[in-house]
């Protein structure tokens, strides 16, 4: 995703930093990452969300010199690593919320193009925005956060949910759809690859 471009640049440099034995590099990557995964861990496991995180966080730093990739694959890699702690919780801790608790202001805001996440987040709290994806069907829901908030391209949120990239492009498409009904934004600023932002290769 292009609007991305700048911000992996720096993550990935500061995960290679970490990776050389830099502890304020790693501060910096999980700095950079730690708002959108929470974004989307608070959409699974509510206000469990801060300790799936941070169980997630711990598996990272012991395994970080396994990894292997960009800004972008990192952010990828966090996300596996954290939905599955949050797949793998008791069952009874499992129930996705329909209301949204905590702080979620520092969740990053995908700037550039005209479209509908641009659009659906200007007027609402970052708080009010996510309550609103989360009450979409799971498999948009996900699709969304991971394409929206984590800022995942499409192969890289498909690896993530372990489905195939059209079937992830579409429940995004669907989950923004949605979203723009809902907050009474035009449809067409969802365009056929499910972000709104036209011509991203999938």
């Amino acid at each position: 995703m292009g609007t991305w471009t700048a911000y992996d640049g720096e993550l990935g440099a500061a995960v290679a930093r970490a990776q050389a034995g830099d502890e304020a590099a790693f501060a910096v990557a999980y700095r950079m990452v730690q708002p959108g995964l929470l974004g989307y861990l608070r959409c699974l496991v509510g206000d469990d969300a801060e300790d799936v995180a941070a169980d997630a966080w711990l598996e990272i730093a012991r395994d970080l010199g396994r990894f292997r990739g960009d800004g972008a694959g990192f952010r990828g890699w966090t996300a596996t690593i954290a939905r599955r702690r949050a797949l793998n919780r008791p069952r009874g801790e499992r129930v996705r919320p329909r209301a949204v608790t905590g702080e979620v202001d520092d969740a990053p805001v995908l700037p550039g193009t005209d479209s509908t996440q641009d659009r659906t987040r200007e007027p609402l709290s970052a708080a009010h925005a996510l309550e609103l994806v989360c009450r979409l069907p799971r498999d948009q829901a996900e699709a969304v956060l991971l394409r929206v908030v984590v800022g995942l391209d499409g192969p890289a949120a498909a690896r993530v949910l372990g489905k195939r990239p059209g079937a992830v492009r579409t429940a995004a498409h669907r989950g923004l759809r949605r979203l723009a009904r809902e907050l009474g934004v035009g449809e067409r600023a969802v365009s056929d690859d499910g972000t709104g932002a036209p011509g991203e290769p999938e």
